[in-house]
């Protein structure tokens, strides 16, 4: 625990490295959340972007190894219009795709029923690609991301392969997307002070305790297909089962 702390420390002590060089204005009460308990710390985050990136010469063939070296011709974490894109397309020379990457998320947290009390809060929230991964040295890591992404190729060697309604058509998609994930930023944002507090007042309950060392914090996988998450509902109230577990921790998620 005291080692947790001083690394916690240290990290929050580092200097920003993302391209931005400050967390996103949407998240920062959320970051500030989280940072403020002791049994958490946030490793790296993005509240959601819309992109037009440009490959490296040579182009998007396995484009997910060489996205690093991409170029950002247009960026925003806002909601953005037709026209932002059609001036940024006027810059490219290469290849371009049109993003949206939805909030994405990484904790490290103390105990692994710390990353289960967030994991449950990320997918009551709507964030269902939300997993946690404990490292070979026992570090536990809580990823909170969602798949509702857009990707898709707009010019070859900077010329143009659509029309341009259909860019604006592309742009709509994008921003209701963008609504969404806001949303859904909002959502995880009270379900986790409702959690936090529920917690609270289960430690505080003697005739809570025993429960709260069980792991009433974990999610089953419904079979049935997605309903859109319309409230917190509190972790006394959650089902027993196992944690979804996603061997996949890129903390290399910058603004």
């Amino acid at each position: 625990m005291a080692a947790f702390r001083r690394w916690k420390a240290q990290r929050l002590a580092r200097a920003d490295e993302s391209r931005k060089g400050s967390v996103d204005e949407a998240i920062a009460e959320l970051v500030q959340l989280l940072n403020g308990q002791e049994r958490f710390c946030t490793t790296s985050s993005c509240a959601g972007r819309l992109l037009l990136a440009q490959a490296p010469a040579r182009g998007f063939n396995g484009y997910e190894v060489q996205k690093k070296n991409c170029s950002w011709l247009m960026v925003t974490h806002q909601l953005c219009a037709k026209e932002d894109v059609m001036t940024a397309l006027q810059k490219a020379t290469g290849d371009t795709v049109f993003k949206f990457e939805p909030f994405i998320l990484h904790v490290q947290c103390q105990e692994l029923q710390d990353a289960q009390l967030l994991h449950s809060v990320a997918i009551d929230s709507g964030f269902r690609n939300s997993g946690i991964t404990v490292g070979r040295r026992g570090k536990i890591m809580m990823a909170v991301r969602s798949t509702h992404c857009l990707e898709v190729p707009l010019s070859h060697m900077g010329k143009l392969m659509v029309t341009e309604e259909y860019v604006d058509f592309l742009v709509q998609i994008a921003n209701r997307k963008m609504e969404e994930n806001m949303k859904r930023i909002d959502r995880f944002y009270n379900c986790l002070q409702l959690a936090l507090k529920t917690e609270l007042s289960m430690s505080n309950s003697p005739h809570e305790t025993i429960q709260k060392t069980h792991s009433v914090y974990t999610h089953r996988r419904k079979r049935k297909p997605d309903k859109e998450p319309s409230a917190c509902t509190s972790s006394e109230n959650k089902e027993e089962s196992e944690t979804e577990d996603d061997p996949e921790a890129n903390l290399n998620i910058f603004s």
